[in-house]
């Protein structure tokens, strides 16, 4: 049976990695990238085709995979003059690979369902290395049927691969994980900062965190910077700050109000203001260190 052509927009650092992983397995891909062409002549170096816009990529393509930084720009992709949806085909199907608001990925499925294609979203855990080495955690959701269609390609960028539900149940609970790990990073940046301006010595409060239920994994890669000087956490502020807002933003949509991501938001909206961006999330300890009693 014939592997099905992959057409793949978004070539950054995770990106790049992942069209690595797939022709290394044997795909076909298409690409299309945008001011940085390393990653697209990395690919076409191993055999893989440029598309001059979305609309011919997806006319070349099985699957379309997009792996973007903000809704905004993937709906640029599907709706924008010459993006997906205009070359788009019954039967196809497109994932969005990023982090993206689940009532932006609503609609476009059903823009796309008008055409006889299905959209699914898959967000993704884990780093471009493990990208490479087809090692990613992959949260699909959308129709299973499409799911069960697509699960050879995704087992090949996936050490676990999970089906989550109807569409938009993917982006819904990464953005839940991002907010839930962004607010215990930012609430242990604070805690390291208040102990050095109590005069406690980062270290004791540690081991004391450490040994009850506070005890994280995301705690240790704070702590990882704040104590070893160690950058375990390759996230930065920009897009914690991000992901948060889009978790603020997806919480309006349902009706609801969010209490706990107020306070994680400010903090990293209030780090950017004052010139943080750049910085990875550990960092924050020295942002707040500085800035306590500001």
């Amino acid at each position: 049976m014939n592997k099905p052509a992959i057409g793949f927009i978004g070539l950054g650092l995770m990106g790049r990695a992942m069209v690595e992983c797939l022709q290394g397995a044997g795909y076909d891909v298409t690409v299309l990238g945008n001011r940085d062409r390393s990653g697209i002549d990395e690919a076409v170096s191993r055999g893989g085709a440029e598309a001059a816009t979305a609309r011919d990529l997806a006319a070349a393509s099985d699957i379309v995979m997009l792996c973007m930084g903000t809704s905004e720009q993937v709906e640029s992709r599907i709706f924008g003059e010459d993006g997906v949806l205009a070359g788009t085909k019954p039967g196809q199907v497109v994932i969005d690979f990023g982090t993206s608001l689940p009532g932006s990925t609503l609609r476009i499925g059903a823009a796309l369902a008008e055409k006889g294609a299905q959209y699914m979203d898959a967000p993704l855990g884990r780093t471009p290395a493990h990208a490479k080495d087809g090692k990613l955690n992959i949260m699909a959701a959308g129709d299973l049927r499409t799911y069960e269609q697509v699960k050879p390609v995704l087992n090949v960028l996936g050490e676990n691969v999970f089906h989550l539900g109807d569409l938009g149940a993917g982006h819904t609970i990464k953005l839940i994980n991002n907010f839930f790990a962004m607010t215990t990073a930012t609430a242990m940046s604070e805690a390291f900062a208040m102990a050095d301006a109590a005069g406690v010595a980062r270290e004791k409060l540690y081991g004391v965190l450490a040994a009850g239920p506070n005890h994280s994994g995301m705690m240790d890669f704070i702590k990882s910077w704040a104590m070893d000087g160690k950058l375990d956490l390759a996230f930065s502020v920009d897009n914690a700050a991000k992901d948060v807002g889009y978790y603020r933003a997806m919480a309006e949509e349902l009706g609801a109000r969010s209490r706990m991501s107020g306070a994680a938001s400010e903090t990293l909206a209030e780090a950017l203001r004052n010139g943080f961006s750049g910085h990875m999330v550990p960092e924050m300890v020295d942002y707040l260190s500085k800035n306590l009693k500001g």
